[in-house]
């Protein structure tokens, strides 16, 4: 099948350095961190509110109210 050879050629035979390691890879895991840090942050600060009296209701309310609150907290917290 001409796409499952197109496939092939683009990603499994590609020829490749051979010095190459996998620390290379991290550039692109910092970057996909990176992108997961900061809409995961700005999500989280449309419902965080930044008062001493109501901080902890509004993590209350992210994690039972919002729908997903509680993954999108948990991920931003596990990405820091």
């Amino acid at each position: 099948h001409p796409l499952l050879k197109i496939i092939n050629n683009s990603f499994i035979d590609l020829p490749t350095p051979p010095n190459l390691s996998y620390l290379w890879n991290f550039g692109s895991l910092l970057g996909i961190c990176l992108v997961s840090q900061i809409l995961t942050g700005l999500f989280l600060a449309m419902h965080y509110t930044a008062d001493t009296t109501s901080a902890f209701s509004s993590v209350v309310h992210i994690c039972r109210d919002v729908n997903y609150g509680w993954v999108m907290r948990n991920i931003h917290a596990n990405g820091a």
